[in-house]
């Protein structure tokens, strides 16, 4: 995540003074009953040919050949509010959603064991910000609710990672800290992410067929650099040497094949890049890189003889930590055009004047093209990788595991045979500094691990919860700004329980890390799981371990940073939350349940210490829909500014409409806005929808007494399938005083494309 430009203290003070007066005017907590309190929506199902459902795979019915397993992919859009709601990342207030570019979604992939029902695991990308322990626990009843034929799926073999992107809607995380920004908890935000991965997993289920796992790997070169080379520089330099970039350049790709016709039914893969090509001055909601690459990539596959319909493809994070998708460098926009300071990434001491560019830096588009770049290079990359005839094939058991543990205090011994232990979560100084994805404000800087020197961040940070000598004797060097460890009031403001889980497919194995590891710290990491399963014989010997990291997943405990680079205390070493030792106590928990993953285990993981389940307690001071109103003389869906009557293939068309507010209705699995084709006569095609990049729909209040609303659509014709005329469709749903929601639909003139 990236600390925004704004006053964070201020933001802080404020939202500590509302939970006060919260509680004074009794506005109530949320009510268990109203979880689910969305009505049910017809859910137009992904087309995907099987050989088998789910219920006619018998133990005795399938071939015993042990390179073949049960694989089964899913995917349901989880688009929630796309407009009066902060956006989850930068953390920045007045990021707040006023549209849509592309929508979000959950991509489920089922690995299983034909002949063991019980082994089996879920891996899931969603295009959020992160996994969330929220989002993990509605997921889980979600499924249970589905009945016994889902009691596969547990909480030991689902993993819930994000893309990592930025410009999502928030306000559905667990605790209190990343609630701030987005003033509290917005259930509809919450149940849209939870409603559409159930369906995702639903999905995937339901196409469960016999098939075949393989593994390969590519270098994608120009897609990510490291942002904070400065921390990286502090590991040995003997371990730097045994690496070509300071940056993993390398993509790792799962293809999953079906047996019955020798389709490909979908992709995984891993790749380290943050998803901050949207820079925090934009508003629209996208899935950053990630969701552009798999966008073109499930595209390429609709025209793919080798690929099944309703091909899936999931780009999934890796050790994204001190990754940027900017790769142009970090410059001063401070008008001396010099590159901001390597040490601490500041220009004239100053952090906020310190900015990554992109591919296309210069436009005026909030770094839409960048974004799209990005992820096309992605993309490309996964396609090289997916038409290799050098995949390794993907053999033997299916196997996983769960755990939590309390990092608040957790003592191991490593290597050397030293006794250490982790803290209690907190943040330090340059925490607030930001990163050149996204500076911070005040006089903070990376790279201070100095004592605090500003008396306002000094009485925050008091208000809190202040640090005993213990906890900052425990963090030293990093200087404790909040410590959100031991910050409990009304909830809890951070996480010190978190999430162990690896899961196994033959040779690969997947480590599920609820941080953002850096590269370094995921180095080290899968190099200990791939030591660890050669030395104990975890896999076969004639199929080395391939290890991938995942994540952020199933929570968000911020950074995982190296005892080096946390020693340096820049913006990754501040936000490693549990102390110098977090990385190792991540090797040493995982390493400790690794024989979970063996053939010969027995018996399921250590449930460990509960996390506190905040959904029934989290505040929310977000307003709802009152009423929506059109103009006199005018009803919803009118056309106030109409397309011209022609335009050139690859101009910009638009159409301005009254509107109303799209959180009257997410049209999950639907879309706001369509651009239609004329084929012969009067009949209409439909081919785009607010899924597709090229195509944005924006929201504007233009009278907030009288309900009135603007809704704006934009299409690039670049993409445009030939010549000919076309027109503009909004959908939309108005709501009248009195609360009932009535759906409308407007459309532009007639345009030709010429």
């Amino acid at each position: 995540m990236a600390r925004s430009h704004i006053a964070f203290a201020v933001i802080v003070t404020f939202f500590t003074s509302l939970l006060i007066t919260h509680f004074v005017i009794n506005l109530g907590f949320s009510q268990p009953d109203t979880w689910h309190h969305r009505l049910d929506q017809t859910l137009h199902d992904i087309q995907q040919t099987h050989l088998f459902s789910a219920k006619d795979l018998q133990a005795n019915d399938v071939p015993t050949a042990p390179a073949q397993y049960l694989i089964g992919v899913g995917k349901a859009d989880i688009t929630g509010p796309v407009v009066e709601l902060n956006l989850m990342g930068y953390a920045n207030t007045s990021q707040v959603g006023t549209g849509l570019r592309q929508r979000l979604y959950s991509r489920a992939f089922i690995v299983g064991d034909p002949k063991d029902p019980s082994q089996r695991f879920v891996y899931m990308v969603l295009d959020t910000q992160s996994g969330d322990t929220a989002i993990r626990n509605g997921i889980l009843e979600g499924i249970r609710a589905l009945g016994p034929q889902y009691s596969a799926y547990t909480h030991k073999n689902i993993a819930v990672t994000g893309t990592h992107s930025h410009s999502g809607p928030g306000a559905w995380l667990n605790y209190l800290l990343p609630q701030i920004t987005s003033l509290g908890f917005d259930k509809q935000s919450y149940q849209a992410i939870v409603d559409g991965a159930v369906a995702s997993i639903q999905r995937a289920h339901s196409s469960l067929t016999l098939g075949t796992i393989s593994a390969g790997t590519g270098k994608v070169t120009n897609a990510n650099i490291n942002r904070s080379l400065y921390a990286y520089l502090a590991n040995p330099q003997s371990e730097r040497e045994r690496y070509e970039d300071n940056v993993d350049k390398t993509m790792t790709l799962l293809k999953f094949t079906r047996a019955s016709d020798g389709k490909d039914i979908g992709i995984l893969n891993w790749f380290a890049v943050h998803g901050t090509s949207l820079l925090g001055n934009q508003t629209i909601v996208a899935a950053d890189n990630k969701g552009v690459a798999a966008y073109l990539f499930e595209q390429a596959m609709a025209s793919n003889s080798n690929a099944a319909p309703g091909f899936v493809a999931g780009f999934s994070q890796a050790n994204v930590g001190d990754t940027t998708p900017n790769v142009n460098g970090a410059w001063c926009e401070d008008g001396s055009n010099q590159e901001c300071k390597l040490e601490d990434s500041t220009c004239g001491g100053k952090s906020k004047d310190c900015h990554g560019r992109g591919p296309f830096f210069g436009l005026n588009d909030g770094g839409a093209k960048s974004c799209y770049e990005i992820g096309k290079r992605q993309k490309d990359g996964a396609l090289v990788i997916y038409n290799s005839n050098s995949l390794t094939p993907i053999s033997g058991s299916v196997r996983s595991f769960h755990t939590f543990v309390d990092f608040s205090n957790f003592t191991f011994t490593l290597k050397n045979g030293t006794t250490v232990s982790t803290c209690p979560a907190a943040l330090g100084n340059s925490f607030a500094a930001g990163t050149s994805d996204g500076p911070g404000a005040f006089d903070f800087v990376q790279n201070d691990p100095g004592a605090p020197n500003n008396p306002f961040w000094n009485v925050v940070g008091g208000l809190i919860a202040p640090p005993s000598e213990k906890q900052k004797k425990c963090q030293y060097p990093k200087p404790v700004l909040l410590n959100v460890g031991e910050a409990h009031t009304p909830y809890d403001w951070s996480p010190n329980i978190v999430d162990v889980q690896a899961l196994r497919v033959g040779q690969f194995i997947i480590i599920v890390s609820p941080g953002e590891a850096t590269t370094m710290s995921g180095r080290r990491w899968r190099e200990a799981v791939y030591n660890e399963a050669v030395a104990s014989k975890l896999v076969d010997s004639s199929t080395p371990p391939i290890v991938v990291l995942g994540g952020p997943a199933n929570s968000y405990t911020h950074y995982i940073a190296t005892e080096e680079e946390y020693a340096v205390q820049r913006y990754e070493g501040a936000s490693t939350l549990y102390g110098p030792n977090t990385l190792e106590a991540y090797i040493n928990s995982t390493l400790t349940l690794l024989p979970y993953l063996s053939d010969s285990a027995t018996g399921n993981s250590p449930a460990g210490p509960s996390p506190p389940d905040n959904r029934n307690k989290s505040i929310s001071l977000i307003t709802g829909v009152v009423y929506d109103g059109a103009p006199v003389g005018k009803k919803f869906g009118d056309v106030t500014i109409d397309v011209s009557s022609s335009y050139s293939r690859g101009a910009l068309v638009t159409a301005t409409f009254v509107g109303a507010n799209p959180r009257n209705n997410l049209r999950l699995e639907d879309t706001y806005t369509a651009v239609e084709q004329q084929e012969s006569g009067n009949s209409w095609k439909r081919i785009k929808t607010d899924a597709d990049w090229e195509l944005v729909f924006e929201w504007k209040r233009t009278n907030g007494v009288l309900g009135h609303s603007d809704v704006k659509i934009t299409w690039d014709t670049v993409g445009a399938p030939a010549a000919g005329s076309y027109r503009l469709r909004y959908y939309g749903d108005s709501k009248a005083i009195g609360g009932k929601i009535t759906s409308f639909n407007g459309t532009s003139g007639v345009f030709k494309l010429a």
